[in-house]
């Protein structure tokens, strides 16, 4: 079986490229993506599955091999892309000013295409149900698999067991790397309000300034991690924004600060939301001031599960090798897919996407992000192997 997905995927590899490229040049924003849902649908019509649209811009289909109810297992792609201003002279450069697929979804949502149609074109070969989930939203709070898992896309049937892939461009095509337990950190954004008298630059003695006391809370911010938190326990609050004041001769009476904290372990993460808006407030109105604090809870963290995750780097050593096949380090990112693994059973892991000799290396969110395409035969095989041997 190996040996057919592998060839399948060889055979396959310059059409799907070919689809990157279209999902490259028409990237769509979180909750936007109606045109890339309506191209997977009719990709999966022509390869002769049923597409399901739900949570307004995503799909989900069903491939049955022999045996339908004998295992599930679910594969799962992003589709959404981000608002940055690509920056390229590739000819499949975005065609949509401001915004790129500069994160790989694009190729996240190839990958499982290609899978598809390996899987569908095998299913006479391999036993069980495969469950495609084409989602919206991976980079925008509450997250499409929040959404997905609320209009049911985890029943009828319920998957065993579920995968998904994620590009990274520091791993040379070819590669994979894993992670068992604990992979990426929950995120939650931070929006915090600083009211103050404001007034004459001159002066301040008549004013509480709410820029100052702003210095004080972020600074004051660092120590929730330093001082609150067991050394050994991965976590980060950072302040990425300040916005106070439009000239230099008056105070002003607001300043807004927003900012991100990462967790790795849920009873801190939720102690530390009260820490940080007891010491905001405090701060505030001990420099004579009033704060309001909002923290929007978004992803939890990622966990692969032990037991799937040993399973899938047997297979993947199968697939491409021992020598191809690496520990993914911990990670402070966040990924929507927790939503998934907090429920099945599930693992997700990278795929090599750099390669140096071709000066194919800059990191994901960046305008010149891009990808060597032979990652794609990759990773479509990869799942199509997965799906049927796990």
């Amino acid at each position: 079986m190996l040996h057919i997905i592998k060839e399948l995927a060889k055979n396959y590899k310059e059409e799907f490229i070919g689809i990157r490229r279209h999902l490259h040049a028409n990237p769509e924003l979180s909750y936007q993506e109606f045109e890339t849902s309506a191209f997977v649908q009719n990709k999966l019509k022509e390869f002769g599955i049923a597409p399901k649209v739900i949570a307004t811009t995503g799909v989900t289909a069903m491939i049955e091999g022999k045996n339908p109810g004998k295992r599930i297992i679910a594969l799962r792609a992003d589709m959404d892309a981000l608002p940055i201003q690509e920056n390229s002279t590739q000819p499949y450069i975005s065609k949509n000013k401001g915004v790129m697929h500069a994160c790989g979804h694009d190729v996240h949502t190839t990958c499982l295409l290609g899978a598809s149609k390996i899987l569908m074109e095998t299913r006479d070969q391999w036993e069980g149900t495969v469950k495609l989930v084409f989602q919206p939203g991976e980079e925008k709070n509450p997250g499409g698999a929040s959404l997905m898992i609320r209009d049911g896309v985890l029943e009828n049937p319920v998957p065993q067991k579920m995968i998904a892939l994620h590009v990274n461009p520091a791993l040379e095509v070819g590669e994979f790397s894993f992670r068992e337990g604990m992979a990426m950190a929950s995120a939650d954004e931070i929006y915090i309000s600083i009211n103050a008298k404001g007034g004459h630059a001159a002066a301040p003695q008549y004013t509480a300034d709410p820029i100052l006391i702003a210095s004080h809370i972020i600074i004051g911010l660092q120590q929730i991690i330093s001082r609150n938190n067991v050394p050994t326990n991965p976590s980060v609050l950072s302040i990425t924004a300040i916005h106070g004041g439009n000239t230099t001769n008056v105070i002003p009476s607001e300043v807004k600060l927003m900012g991100t904290f990462r967790a790795m372990d849920e009873k801190w993460r939720f102690d530390a939301h009260k820490l940080i808006k007891n010491l905001v407030e405090q701060i505030a109105i001990s420099m004579g001031a009033v704060a309001e604090v909002t923290i929007d809870v978004g992803y939890p963290f990622v966990f692969n599960d032990p037991v799937v995750t040993r399973q899938v780097v047997k297979l993947a050593t199968e697939f491409a090798g021992k020598e191809n096949v690496s520990e993914t380090e911990m990670r402070m990112g966040a990924e929507d897919f927790a939503y998934y693994s907090q429920i099945v059973p599930a693992t997700f892991f990278r795929l090599g996407t750099g390669n140096k000799k071709r000066e194919i290396t800059a990191i994901v969110h960046t305008p010149i992000f891009d990808v060597d395409e032979d990652a794609i035969e990759q990773g479509m095989g990869m799942m199509a192997w997965l799906a049927t041997s796990l």
